[in-house]
């Protein structure tokens, strides 16, 4: 079974469809409406223009966010084969991708955090290409303004300029103009968005912008969910960590730097979850596209297959117990 998701066949991507729709089944049976965030004006705004067109239809904002999940989860297989993260052309990480969104319930409506991995993933799609580009300084303004953007949505993901700090010095040598851009980029959204709100005569929505809180899934089924969903993340997690080591000594030195980077990104995402509002349930979700990278090197370990095989088996007994657990 894990060799039909390790094959890079079109027909792969039906089997994912079909596999999405039944990990996500209940979520169907029980969707809910997306409600405002106070402080997230954005966001607010966007779901008063999606009111418009869906009204109060619980099932289909809930239908929208997994048609999103499942395009993102095929955009991220995308980056892992254009930049070569892999030794070899896979469906893998849509699959871990789709299988770890699947074990918490809020993680496949609609949401704020769903929009910010839109941009966040498109940001370090951009940055992978820094090297190798003849056009740096168009790369480095797109890559710096869709993480702006993120900040926009939501205040803590400031801390996302770190990434771009980190992008600058691992893939570009230092020249002053390049930084230049860089800043630019990063002011452009920060600029026009206050602009806006100044001619708006809702310049008082900045003071809203700024929130930090301190978010540990306190929504949780129960203790014992939590604990075994850690654990279960910690095993899969250590287990990729593993198999990269492996996979990426093999690597050139431009692919080392793409895991480094990825590296920093998921542990950036880990930081900013923790610091987000409690209020948003899917704060969590912004670590999973690192998560799902890193832990798909353990389903792709080509020099021990009973190894990728018993951690295949072992997502899906954990897919089964969350899937249980939240029924």
């Amino acid at each position: 079974m894990l060799q039909l998701f390790r094959n890079n066949s079109p027909f792969t991507v039906i089997v994912l469809f079909i596999f999405t729709l039944l990990v996500k089944f209940n979520v169907l049976l029980h969707p809910v409406t997306p409600v405002f965030i106070p402080g997230h004006f954005i966001y607010n705004y966007i779901i008063k223009g999606l009111y418009l067109v869906f009204r109060r239809g619980a099932f289909a904002y809930t239908m929208l966010g997994i048609i999103i999940l499942f395009i993102q989860a095929l955009y991220l297989k995308s980056i892992s084969i254009r930049h070569k993260l892999f030794p070899r052309y896979t469906y893998i990480p849509a699959f871990v991708y789709l299988l770890i969104t699947s074990i918490y319930p809020p993680f496949n409506t609609f949401s704020e955090t769903l929009l910010l991995n839109w941009l966040l993933l498109g940001a370090m799609d951009i940055m992978f290409g820094f090297t190798q580009t003849t056009q740096p300084r168009k790369l480095i303004f797109n890559a710096s303004f869709l993480l702006s953007m993120a900040a926009l949505f939501q205040f803590t993901l400031l801390a996302f300029f770190f990434l771009l700090l980190v992008g600058m010095v691992m893939f570009r040598s230092f020249n002053l103009g390049e930084w230049s851009v860089a800043l630019m980029g990063y002011a452009t959204p920060l600029y026009f968005l206050a602009c806006v709100l100044f001619l708006a005569d809702k310049f008082y929505l900045f003071s809203e912008w700024p929130h930090i809180g301190f978010s540990l899934s306190s929504q949780v089924v129960s203790p014992f969910y939590l604990i075994v969903t850690l654990v279960a993340l910690f095993i899969l997690l250590a287990s990729g960590v593993y198999a990269m080591q492996q996979n990426v000594a093999m690597s050139n030195i431009y692919i080392r730097r793409d895991w480094i980077a990825l590296s920093f990104y998921l542990i950036i995402s880990i930081l900013v979850a923790i610091l987000t509002d409690q209020e948003i349930k899917t704060a969590w979700l912004i670590t999973i596209p690192a998560l799902s990278i890193v832990i798909s090197h353990a389903l792709l370990l080509e020099k021990n297959k009973r190894f990728s095989n018993f951690i295949f088996y072992f997502s899906l007994v954990f897919l089964i117990f969350c899937l249980m657990a939240n029924k």
